[in-house]
């Protein structure tokens, strides 16, 4: 039975995992403080699981790719994996499924708060610009109480849980996550995480990047009224592109978005003010052809310094925001805790912005690897076995023998590792052969 009073951390106690890798996260969850994180965040726990050991062992699925909160028995007998999370084994999966139904919104807004604010200045001190879109998690039940989003793998709507997530550009660290919503929520939802990133920083956002469906006009209004750039796509009506097919040749203006591996370079496009329902004052619209639709992309937005390439290829690092969220259902697994009671999933999300922080970290340490999807990095690295040993000073982590250890022993982790208050105050510290 899973109890931290029974956590043994005796000198001379050796523990063999087949993930070892699982603690190379150690030295930056300890970075952190991420003890203090989940207790300012008043997340619950008892006596037998407190609530850090909790979020630890519902975060270490995440970490290693398992899809839902009953493969947590696949770890029971794992002592390390106990030690890991600060006890003696992981709970059961009934605690794991249980245990995200006794949290609220304020919980996932406390700790992502705490959260980005320790990891930002690792990852991204001077995050500026920020990719936007929202994502539906399909509901595979019985027919239940959730609103009908339309779900892209099905090609048609259906019942699901709205999630939106907001992803820091140049690093693709995701840094807010919200799946506590509902249709009427949908429009205010970037204006929160505006707040949301103004209250950790003191300023807003300097570039926003979202699609269509994310905002209604009179949201971007009250973006451009606070100073806020952004790049959006307007949907094309039927009006809009008859009177651009109407425009004179000389019109188009032509250029040449030479991205590398690019398909399509060569465009031409019409700069021009416009006026949108429910938007105060003029808008910059560029229709560009050429991008391989058939019928041109139609960009808006308030930036009227920028010139049109640049911000044609300012809104293409919005594709960052769609490969972090696949990247997200695919390795961390997103769609897969199908319920109809939001804050069940919310609680999900947020610990997917956790992992994902703990994998663009960990990739950023390892020479060569900075730019790789979790899921390369879990297999040469995090999927190695190894054995605990808990000595009276440090928790020493012998990995087995492995062709990427050399990577590891040159990023050395540990150097400088805090004690960890969750493993007695203890350093981890990583030996490879």
């Amino acid at each position: 039975m899973a109890d931290c009073r029974g956590l043994d951390l005796a000198s001379g106690r050796r523990l063999r995992t087949r993930v070892a890798g699982i603690f190379l996260f150690l030295p930056l969850l300890a970075r952190l403080r991420f003890d203090q994180i989940v207790q300012r965040a008043g997340y619950p726990g008892s006596q037998m699981v407190p609530a850090v050991a909790a979020l630890l062992s519902l975060l270490a699925l995440k970490l290693l790719d398992k899809e839902r909160h009953s493969h947590i028995s696949d770890f029971n007998f794992d002592e390390a994996l106990g030690l890991f999370a600060g006890l003696n084994i992981l709970p059961k999966a009934t605690f794991a499924t249980d245990y995200s139904y006794r949290t609220q919104r304020c919980h996932q807004q406390q700790l992502l708060s705490g959260w980005i604010s320790a990891l930002a200045p690792l990852l991204f001190p001077h995050g500026k610009i920020f990719s936007l879109d929202f994502h539906a998690i399909p509901f595979r039940g019985d027919p239940a109480a959730l609103d009908n989003h339309f779900l892209p793998r099905r090609g048609k709507a259906g019942p699901s849980v709205l999630s939106f997530f907001a992803q820091e550009s140049e690093s693709r660290v995701l840094c807010y996550a919200n799946a506590n919503l509902t249709r009427a929520d949908q429009p205010g939802e970037l204006m929160k995480f505006v707040e949301f990133w103004r209250g950790l920083t003191g300023d807003d956002p300097e570039w926003l990047y979202f699609d269509s469906k994310v905002v209604p006009y009179p949201e971007l209004s009250r973006l451009n009224q606070r100073g806020i750039h952004f790049v959006t796509i307007r949907r094309r009506g039927a009006a809009v592109i008859r009177r651009l097919r109407r425009l004179p040749t000389q019109t188009w203006q032509r250029a040449v978005i030479d991205t590398p591996k690019r398909c399509h370079q060569q465009i031409r496009f019409v700069d021009e003010r416009v006026r949108l329902p429910g938007y105060e004052g003029e808008i910059r619209q560029l229709a560009v052809d050429g991008l391989g639709r058939e019928q041109p992309t139609l960009f808006v937005s308030n930036d009227l310094a920028e010139t049109a390439r640049s911000l044609i290829i300012r809104y293409a690092g919005r594709n960052a925001v769609e490969d972090g969220l696949g990247t997200s259902v695919n390795f961390f697994h997103l769609d897969c805790l199908a319920s109809e009671v939001r804050l069940n999933v919310d609680l999900d999300a947020a610990l997917t912005v956790l992992a994902n922080g703990c994998y663009r970290w960990l990739a950023r340490q390892l020479h060569g690897f900075d730019k790789t999807a979790p899921k390369k990095v879990y297999r040469k690295f995090v999927e190695t076995g190894g054995q605990v040993e808990v000595q009276s000073d440090r928790i020493l982590v012998r990995f087995d023998k492995r062709s990427h250890n050399p990577i590891l022993r040159e990023a050395e982790l540990d150097k400088g590792c805090p004690p960890i208050p969750w493993l007695g105050d203890r350093p981890v510290t990583f030996v490879y052969p």
